[in-house]
């Protein structure tokens, strides 16, 4: 039976991840790094208070759907029944297990990659996505300031995994840590990734903060959330990648010009 004590405990276990990461995130490059670093800042001014409230505001309301979903299908004991979810590892073997991970990596990318496109849709942009795009120039607190619509669409991957592949509690837990740090990282607003990494045979085909930064100041291409396949294979990867990226790990000290509404 669903319970307040229930959906209390799923928020808590939700929402602890996206604070303390994003707060982290925050805390070390926009307030104790934020005059040592700042020229490393991708858009070299920073977001306005009123941003980053709308974004923790909106991110928390996120936050709350992300905890209702699991909620209503892993405790409901009509719904339960026709997942795939298991709570014994040796029912699949470890192998399984471990390989898991990537595959609901790659899933999420392609989901989010099409799910993303769909949204940039006219008629469906001011609907889904407009919220989001409201953070031209993203912090970490925009990580998940999603309009409850979107939010909603995000949070169906969940849904996808319970129906379509065997899924263990851990694989839950690590998959959406691991999708809050990336999340974060890819709205910081700094790119930590080193010079070059956008051109080596690897980092080509990883998702960077830059690239992720360029979309929400431009609006279009780069869709992508782990990685940028879809995106060179759809040719939506925007043909100013590379130098954007260049420029920004070519910067070697402060600017007079820069300015910080902190």
């Amino acid at each position: 039976m669903m319970t307040w004590n229930k959906f209390i405990s799923l928020l808590i276990e939700v929402a602890d991840k996206y604070y303390l990461l994003a707060g982290l995130a925050f805390l070390i490059f926009y307030v104790l790094l934020n005059k040592k670093i700042s020229y490393k800042k991708i858009q070299l001014k920073f977001p306005r208070r009123t941003d980053y409230m709308r974004e923790i505001t909106f991110s928390t309301i996120s936050m709350l759907i992300f905890a209702t979903v699991p909620l209503v299908i892993l405790h409901s004991e009509t719904i339960r029944p026709y997942t795939l979810y298991y709570k014994d590892i040796d029912e699949y073997g470890y192998m399984y297990f471990f390989l898991a991970f990537p595959i609901m990596l790659l899933v999420h990318d392609t989901y989010f990659y099409w799910m993303h496109r769909a949204m940039h849709l006219p008629r469906l942009f001011k609907i889904f996505h407009l919220t989001h795009h409201k953070s031209t120039n993203p912090s970490p607190w925009a990580a998940y300031a999603f309009h409850p619509f979107e939010a909603v669409a995000e949070a169906m991957i969940f849904v996808i995994f319970l129906f379509t592949m065997p899924i263990h509690k851990i694989h839950l837990i690590v998959f959406f840590s691991f999708s809050i740090f990336y999340n974060v990282y890819g709205h910081l607003g700094f790119e930590v990734y080193p010079k070059g990494f956008n051109k080596h045979w690897i980092g080509r085909w990883i998702n960077t903060s830059i690239s992720h930064n360029q979309h929400h100041q431009h609006f279009k291409g780069n869709y992508g959330l782990y990685f940028t396949i879809w995106d060179r294979l759809m040719g939506t990867l925007r043909t100013d990648y590379d130098s954007a990226f260049d420029k920004v790990k070519s910067r070697t000290g402060p600017f007079k010009e820069q300015t910080s509404s902190m």
